[in-house]
Parts: structure tokens; C-alpha cells; sequence
């Protein structure tokens, strides 16, 4: 028998209904259990393995990404159901574009479709309280996809619950790049000074040029005027514009000094400023990184999300084959790791 023939029998035994009740209460009695000890804020999976699971199973490429968001699905659940607070999942590389057309094109018309199911039958979304964010170069994203990818960010905006980072089309070098040239920008461009109606300069003159007539003025009309004149003379100088020509006699105008405009200092660029500026800059640190199919690198992902306290995972099984069985021993490793940092750092103190 074919593996996929057996892949076919083993589902169809899991799906029967005593074999569903005891996975349900299964999953139910281990989620609650792995709720008791630390849970990590936040969890990056590098879905590889899609292809080569297709190639194992003789069927075509593009079934076996469908199968890999099939197991997205279950990943997500799993996660929210734990308490994870944040997702961040690589759907598609920007070096992915080198693939062959029809691959690709396969792929955004799947991005197209999983993303409209995604709005249609978002009660996974919701009944979670996770957001869609999609992270990386928008200007890459063909046109016909972009009505897509709006809809699901604007469908999911109110929910604040969790966050589901979807990188398309993403590489860690242009998210850092993109973080650099922000930087630059922040720092070489000088602050806005506030608008005023009027410059410091021009209100100084005009005050003194109205002093100056109301002096002559008095001294010459004071007994011929009356009050009513007066009050209508002060009103039309009062409401005199920026544009009324100046008093001939007022006194000349001071030059005044024009400030150089202030930058800030570069030597204060840190880690922490660059990282205001990556998409990932509202989420928690990287708790997790995950990665299947066997290979042990990161792949241009998450390169400056993952720090000295960031457990890395590489996985032997393919991407569709993920599931609950499979992160249990992840979760519980990471816990054991989180225990023993914890001890260290007490024992410092």
C-alpha cells in the first residue's frame, strides 16, 4: 500500500467519532495541563516542507501547500488555546518570486482563497480574539491579490485579543533595511517648528509702529476727537493684518539671528531604536522559533527577532504532518529550559 493510501485510512479512523472523542478530550485534558506552567508570548513557525511532502506523496505542489494550511489551522488553534499571544508565520519569501511562474502563480491565487476563507469563516479568528497582520514589501504584492489582503486585516481590526503575523513577502534583510532607512530618516530630518500666524519679528514691529501713532495722535486730535472715533480708530488698528503697510516713522527692524535647525544626536541609536522601526515592533520579544522539514537554519526569518533568550526548534517532520502531537514536546522542553533560566537567574540575585 502507498503512503498515501495508508495517510488516506489513518485520517479516516481519527475523523470516526470514537476515535474524535477521545482525541477532542485527549487534546482538551493536555492543553489544560501545559496551561499550568509558562507559556511563551510568542511563537515563529517557518512552514517548510510543503513541496517535499507532495513530491513523498505523488500528488501535485500546489495540494501540498493546501495541506500546509490545513495544518496552520491546527497550529493556530493549539497556540491560542494555550495562551500564545502572538503568531508570526512565513507564508512566502521574496526570493519564493525566483520559483517557477506557474508555482507562483499557484500560490497567489491559494493566497487569494485561503485569505477569503480566512474572512468568510474567521471563527477561529474570533472566537480567539486574533488580528491579522500581514508583514513585509507591500509593493511586491500583486494587484489582484491586494483587495485580499486589506479585507483580512480590516475584517480582524477589532480584534485584541492575540495577533496572527502573516510575513508575505517577507526576508529579514528587507524588514532590517527597511528599519535602517526609517532611522536614517528619524534622525536627519529636523523638527517641525509650530506654525504661528505671524513671525516674532514682523508682531515686535507692528507693536511699536501702533505705539508710535497712538503717541502723535493723542497729542493732536485729543480734544477734537470723540469717544465714539476713538473706539472705532483703536478697533480698525486692532484687526490691522500682516499685510497692513507699517508706519514710515516706526522704528527700524532688528535683525534677528536664524536658529540652525536641531538633529538629533546619532550617537544615541541603539538596538531598542532600530527595533521601534521593524514590523514586529509592537509585538513581544520572540519567546519561540520553530522550524520543520529537517533544516537546521533560519532561512532569512525572524534574523533580528531572535535574541539570547529566543529557544530555536528545527523539527524532522514536514510542515503538513504539524500538529499537537508534534508542539507538545516543544511547549514542554521550553518550559523545562524557562524553569531552569529562572533558577539561574535567582540564584544570581
Amino acid at each position: 500500500m502507498s503512503d498515501l493510501y495508508l495517510s488516506h485510512l489513518r485520517n479516516w479512523i481519527l475523523k470516526s467519532p470514537p476515535a474524535e472523542w477521545v482525541t477532542r478530550n485527549a487534546r482538551e485534558l493536555l492543553i489544560g495541563t501545559l496551561k499550568q506552567g509558562p507559556i511563551p508570548r510568542h511563537v515563529a513557525f517557518e512552514m517548510d516542507g510543503n513541496r517535499r511532502f507532495a513530491k513523498n506523496h505523488k500528488i501535485e505542489t500546489i495540494e501540498g501547500h493546501h495541506l500546509g494550511f490545513e495544518a496552520l489551522a491546527r497550529v493556530l488553534e493549539i497556540c491560542y488555546k494555550c495562551g500564545v499571544k502572538v503568531v508570526t508565520v512565513y507564508a512566502f519569501s521574496i526570493e519564493n518570486f525566483n520559483r517557477p511562474k506557474h508555482e507562483v502563480k499557484g500560490l497567489m491565487a491559494m493566497a487569494k482563497v485561503k485569505l477569503e476563507q480566512l474572512v468568510q469563516h474567521g471563527e477561529l479568528l474570533d472566537r480567539y480574539g486574533a488580528g491579522i497582520r500581514v508583514l513585509g514589501e507591500r509593493d511586491l504584492i500583486p494587484d489582484d491579490v491586494l483587495p485580499y489582503v486589506d479585507r483580512a486585516i480590516e475584517m480582524t481590526k477589532h480584534n485584541k485579543d492575540a495577533v496572527l503575523n502573516i510575513c508575505f513577502p517577507y526576508t529579514s534583510r528587507a524588514e532590517m533595511t527597511s528599519a535602517i532607512k526609517a532611522t536614517v530618516d528619524e534622525y536627519t530630518t529636523s523638527p517641525r517648528q509650530p506654525n504661528t500666524p505671524f513671525s516674532q519679528t514682523r508682531i515686535s514691529q507692528k507693536i511699536r509702529s501702533n505705539r508710535s501713532k497712538k503717541s502723535d495722535s493723542s497729542l493732536r486730535d485729543s480734544l477734537d476727537s470723540s469717544p465714539e472715533q476713538n473706539d472705532k480708530s483703536e478697533d480698525v488698528d486692532d484687526s490691522m493684518s500682516s499685510t497692513t503697510a507699517l508706519d514710515p516713522d516706526s522704528p527700524p527692524l532688528q535683525s534677528i539671528p536664524v536658529k540652525s535647525p536641531k538633529f538629533q544626536n546619532p550617537e544615541t541609536i541603539t538596538a531598542k531604536t532600530i527595533n521601534s522601526h521593524t514590523y514586529t515592533a509592537e509585538c513581544p520579544p520572540l519567546d519561540m522559533f520553530i522550524r520543520t522539514s529537517g533544516v537546521t537554519r533560519l532561512s532569512d526569518f525572524m534574523l533580528w527577532q531572535c535574541h539570547e533568550d529566543t529557544q530555536i526548534f528545527f523539527m524532522k517532520c514536514l510542515w503538513p504532518e504539524f500538529d499537537l502531537w508534534n508542539f507538545i514536546p516543544i511547549l514542554l522542553e521550553w518550559q523545562w529550559r524557562q524553569k531552569k533560566l529562572n533558577e539561574k537567574e535567582s540564584t544570581r540575585k
